[in-house]
């Protein structure tokens, strides 16, 4: 019969390089990340194999992947090392006299419009809270909360919620910014068809907006004619103003950087141009207060403007 695993082995280090890894799906990629050797890397997770007697990581010419075993340990190591990074969030946090903390990454559409106006309201409500905001793609921003490097996420509707809880928290509408004078200005409503004849400027064709897009083209049988790629809408729109190509993205974006560059904004037929953003987290039963808040927040707004749609119908 073999030994019970003793626990006072295991160290924080090893684990969180073990979630790193896996994430990265690469050892020496976890390895920078986590800013030792690759070397001193494999000696921990070898350790960490020897200790629960059995092989945590497949290892191959492509990268590692878990195995079954690997699988359980990642979940519980998740749960380990994100409750003790919320600890001592919180315990800095109270040592500078907050009274809690919201880690909440995103990706850039959250920014545009959602973003702001929640949280000014959160932060009216919740002054003494702390609130750390990172901006990314939507599939980063799943995943951070997934490893549990931040309690809540904001990212589109087609991006994997596997492991998630999620509330819808924003609905928009794609659009497409061009310069005036374009070809597309004479079209109250742009056929996708008439779109995809021009070049695109978009983002990286892993995000959820241009898989949305992709999609939207496939059904077609058409080509994306991606001229250039940025990381956010600002740069986008900078890029359509140059006269780079024509770019696609949400309205509340849209609005305020085609006023700004002199730009206009006409609608989409022919794909579905709906963009629903969800806030997602781990667990909402093991929240933080200042989590909880928020979540609260965003869904009282929510149901706040359901009645309001509902009030306004034509009946």
């Amino acid at each position: 019969m073999p030994a019970p695993i003793n626990l006072s082995r295991f160290d924080l280090v090893s684990l969180r390089l073990y979630v790193v890894t896996v994430d990265a799906g690469s050892l020496t990629v976890g390895a920078d990340r986590f800013g030792i050797s690759l070397a001193a890397a494999s000696k921990r997770i070898a350790e960490l194999e020897s200790h629960l007697g059995c092989p945590l990581l497949l290892r191959s010419k492509k990268g590692v992947t878990p195995t079954a075993a690997g699988q359980t340990f990642l979940r519980h190591a998740i749960g380990l090392t994100a409750g003790l990074e919320q600890l001592a969030l919180a315990m800095d946090d109270y040592q500078r006299g907050a009274s809690g903390h919201l880690r909440i990454w995103a990706n850039p559409s959250a920014f545009c419009d959602f973003l702001p106006r929640v949280l000014a309201d959160y932060t009216a409500q919740h002054p003494g809270v702390m609130i750390d905001l990172e901006e990314c793609f939507s599939e980063e921003a799943a995943r951070a909360v997934i490893r549990g490097a931040a309690e809540l996420a904001v990212f589109a509707d087609n991006t994997s919620t596997d492991g998630l809880q999620t509330v819808v928290c924003e609905v928009d509408e794609l659009v497409v910014v061009h310069p005036v004078g374009h070809p597309l200005t004479r079209e109250a409503r742009v056929p996708l068809e008439e779109l995809l004849d021009h070049d695109i400027v978009g983002m990286s064709r892993s995000t959820s907006l241009m898989r949305q897009l992709a999609s939207g083209a496939g059904a077609g049988k058409r080509p994306l004619k991606v001229r250039v790629q940025v990381r956010n809408f600002d740069a986008m729109a900078r890029m359509v103003a140059a006269g780079m190509g024509v770019g696609i993205m949400p309205r509340a974006a849209a609005l305020p950087l085609a006023g700004a560059l002199g730009l206009r904004v006409t609608h989409i037929r022919g794909m579905r141009t709906e963009r629903a953003l969800f806030l997602a987290m781990r667990d909402r039963t093991a929240l933080s207060a200042a989590a909880r808040a928020f979540v609260d927040l965003v869904e009282q707004r929510m149901a706040a403007r359901d009645e309001l749609g509902q009030e306004t119908s034509p009946v």
